[in-house]
């Protein structure tokens, strides 16, 4: 009996870590282009300088699939921010894609290609604080690669909607911090094929963006959804309001929401502020937008 019992507990444990298992969608067939020389190996680690789990030397490029019990059609493609040098892996990624599959939506976390670093990106990243033109460079370096990447992230959702049971026209891009330059990069730049459905830039960095071509709101621009904090330690409160101010002025859907306190980076941090609960109101600006039908 008691042989038994241990048979049922086994396979209840690798049934129920099968079902929390995520599918890891490589974005190219081979090295990815423009940096098919690169070595060096991708790391996952806690970061003490982040106080959360990042991810660095992405070589290869990845999308994890997040699939709800029942999807309501709507996807979105989550781009994790650290400066080009990291992902915040946890707060700006994995659970952001969990609250979105509460809401039936399908979330695929993009791994795009890093800044190459040593043994700790962020510490080096950080070090490269007392040298701005070399900061600067090496992000203006990786930036076209992680645009490209989200460009071939969205056309791989695309082209496997039915697969996910997803609408072809309700596919989204949200990024924060650095992924959210990559996500207004490619708000701004697209084909029909490439073109995102809706926009969700989060505290943003969009000084590089003259790297990126066209500044031009597009004739077809889609919705878009900001925030950041007025506190944010990297002053990028102001770039949200730009962002949005061009929009408006396009006339094209956007919603922004500026918090007094939250400081850069909250992602899905619990501060016991009123930032704790900004994707509540991204999940309004989806209703809003019918982009997700109201909860019942």
């Amino acid at each position: 009996m008691a042989k038994k019992t241990l048979s049922l507990l086994t396979l209840l444990l690798v049934t129920v870590g099968a079902a929390h298992a995520q599918k890891v969608i490589p974005l190219y067939s081979g090295p990815a282009p423009g940096s098919e020389d690169w070595s060096h190996k991708e790391k996952e680690y806690y970061s003490n300088m982040f106080r959360t789990e990042v991810v660095t030397n992405v070589v290869d490029p990845t999308l994890t699939v997040f699939e709800p019990a029942e999807p309501n059609g709507t996807s979105v493609i989550v781009l994790p921010g650290g400066g080009f040098h990291a992902l915040s892996i946890n707060s700006e990624g994995i659970d952001v894609a969990k609250w979105l599959n509460e809401k039936g939506i399908t979330a695929f976390v993009l791994k795009y290609r890093l800044v190459p670093t040593g043994e700790d990106g962020v510490r080096d990243m950080m070090q490269k604080n007392a040298t701005p033109d070399v900061l600067e460079r090496d992000m203006k370096a990786i930036l076209p690669m992680a645009v490209a990447d989200a460009t071939v992230a969205i056309q791989y959702v695309r082209g496997h909607a039915a697969e996910y049971n997803l609408k072809t026209n309700r596919i989204g891009v949200m990024g924060f911090s650095a992924g959210g330059t990559v996500t207004v990069a490619v708000g701004m730049n697209y084909t029909k094929e490439t073109r995102p459905d809706f926009l969700a830039p989060i505290y943003a960095f969009l000084g590089e963006m003259d790297e990126l071509g066209s500044q031009e709101v597009p004739k077809n621009a889609p919705p878009m959804f900001l925030t950041a904090a007025s506190n944010d330690q990297l002053g990028l409160a102001p770039h949200s309001v730009n962002l949005y101010s061009k929009w408006i002025a396009a006339k094209k859907p956007a919603e922004l929401h500026l918090y007094a306190k939250g400081g850069h980076g909250f992602g899905m941090k619990i501060q016991n502020l009123p930032t704790d609960q900004w994707i509540e109101r991204f999940g309004e600006f989806l209703v809003v937008q019918r982009l997700v039908p109201a909860e019942k």
